[in-house]
């Protein structure tokens, strides 16, 4: 019988605790749907991941509206697809837009409600002061305000300062921002490579911490590590111990990451009222060959709107409230988290408009995915696919691809080409991986789904077609004359 979605199991089977449970969400970057052992076979091995499977629900269809940076961390936050936030692809240093502060996030619902809130590890919703997590629901930050490519030591620019003295890097100093309260400050101006080997450990420590110190009033924690996104950096303690290369060493302190959460939250009595889920936020960026994760044999990865780049690995842990051992194969998003941890908590939805579902205990009999058809977005506003819990229509669009090839090696990325498609229909309970265009026996599913796709073009618009969507709102913008990191790098 097929497994319920996580907000089914966690209101019908046990019951949730009266005060309402505590929440961890760790978001890792770039992480491939099959880099963990409770999905797939791998070289390396994931014992804490494994043991959070057991305890837990792994969610085997659990999908991301857009397969880049930015976007599905907007998503995640807010439970609205991308598009509706204006927001796509990973802003950089340059960028004069980030996530909306007249946005609701799972952090301010949290804070609401009276909880303490944090997060650590990487943000990439906006790096000016407006759009720092300060001014979107945490007391408490520590980490990056972008991806840790955007700096002067990423391989590329330094084998082009190499061949040219005079080249200047495209990216300024990456700088290592903290806040508390409504007091932020530049905790590092410019991390190291020494700094960022210890990225998942430092940030680790940081989420035990604050769980230890918080652990007689409700906490929500976010712990959204930069890795496994290139380039890798893994600590001492882990190097060489995977076997399988940097990036096995890499997942393995994930994976040690998890088990200390988990650890911690036991060490403070929180297991029966602690909700934790491992995700991510689009597949492995596959250019980057062996400093890149794997598929787990979908169809292409990151920045494409395949199964490859949206579908994460994803476990819910929530021992006494959640089954144990369970395989949920329902079509589940980021964009339900923020719903689901609302209803938990006893917190009112946001006054605008969200796209994620909170699942109510009358669906538990049929067991039926939320979402009747789930739109997915690339590019800056064009919709590429629309699926439901089966099948997935695929729209006609451009996308990057190696064809078959291998991607780089030692940091160093492959080229990608162009590639387009036409409109196909896979079913992906069949064919997860997408190889087959079922159309032609499923004329009423294309249909429904094209449907499904013009209302989504009604009100979330698509580039390609023109159309604006009467449900976008702006994102969040800066100004020049507003207060600014002392730190942004201009182009001379």
């Amino acid at each position: 019988m097929r497994m319920m979605t996580l907000l089914m199991l966690i209101v019908a089977a046990r019951g949730v605790p009266a005060e309402g449970p505590n929440v961890v969400l760790i978001f890792c970057d770039d992480l491939g749907y099959g880099d963990i052992r409770p999905i797939a076979e791998t070289e390396h091995p994931t014992p804490n991941l494994d043991r959070m499977a057991r305890e837990g629900v792994v969610l085997t269809d659990f999908v991301v509206p857009s397969a880049v940076c930015t976007a599905s961390r907007a998503s995640l936050l807010t439970g609205c697809f991308n598009r509706r936030l204006s927001l796509s692809g990973a802003v950089g240093p340059n960028s004069t837009v980030g996530l909306n502060p007249e946005e609701v996030t799972i952090a301010e619902l949290c804070r609401d409600a009276g909880y303490a809130t944090a997060s650590f590890g990487k943000w990439h919703l906006g790096h000016r002061p407006k759009f720092l997590p300060h001014n979107q629901g945490f007391d408490t930050f520590r980490g990056i305000p972008y991806s840790h490519d955007m700096w002067p030591l990423h391989p590329e620019d330094v084998a082009r300062a190499a061949a040219d003295p005079d080249y200047r890097s495209r990216w300024p100093e990456l700088p290592l921002i903290a806040s508390d309260g409504d007091d932020w400050r530049i905790a590092d101006p410019a991390v190291t490579p020494d700094v960022a080997r210890n990225f998942t450990r430092t940030f680790t420590d940081h989420a035990t911490q604050f769980i230890h110190d918080h652990r007689d009033e409700p906490f929500f924690v976010y712990l959204a590590h930069p890795l496994p996104h290139v380039p890798l950096f893994v600590s001492e303690e882990f190097e060489g111990r995977s076997g399988a290369g940097l990036y096995g060493d890499v997942i393995m302190e994930i994976d040690d990451s998890v088990g200390r959460v988990l650890n911690a939250v036991r060490d403070v009595g929180a297991t029966g009222r602690t909700l934790v889920i491992f995700t991510g936020d689009n597949g492995p960026w596959l250019a980057y060959g062996d400093h890149a994760g794997s598929s787990g044999g979908l169809r292409e990865g990151k920045g494409t709107s395949f199964e490859g780049g949206i579908r994460e690995p994803t476990i819910a842990w929530m021992p006494g409230t959640l089954p144990a051992g369970l395989r949920c194969d329902t079509l589940f998003s980021t964009v339900d988290v923020l719903p689901t941890v609302a209803n938990l908590i006893g917190s009112p939805l946001p006054y605008q408009p969200i796209d994620g579902h909170a699942v109510t205990p009358s669906m538990l009999a049929g067991g039926d995915s939320p979402h009747a058809s789930f739109p997915i977005y690339y590019s800056g506003g064009e919709l590429q696919a629309v699926r439901d819990d089966r099948f997935k229509l695929v729209l006609p669009h451009g996308y990057r691809t190696l064809a078959d090839r291998r991607g780089g090696s030692d940091g160093k990325p492959a080229k990608y080409e162009r590639a387009t498609t036409a409109e196909a229909l896979y079913d992906l309970d069949a064919d997860p991986g997408e190889t087959t265009d079922v159309s032609a026996d499923h004329p009423a599913v294309v249909e429904r789904l094209r449907n499904a796709a013009a209302r989504w073009r009604r009100e979330l618009g698509d580039k390609l077609t023109g159309d604006v969507g009467d449900g976008v709102r702006p994102p969040g913008r800066w100004t020049e004359a507003e207060a600014d990191l002392p730190l942004v790098w201009r182009k001379p």
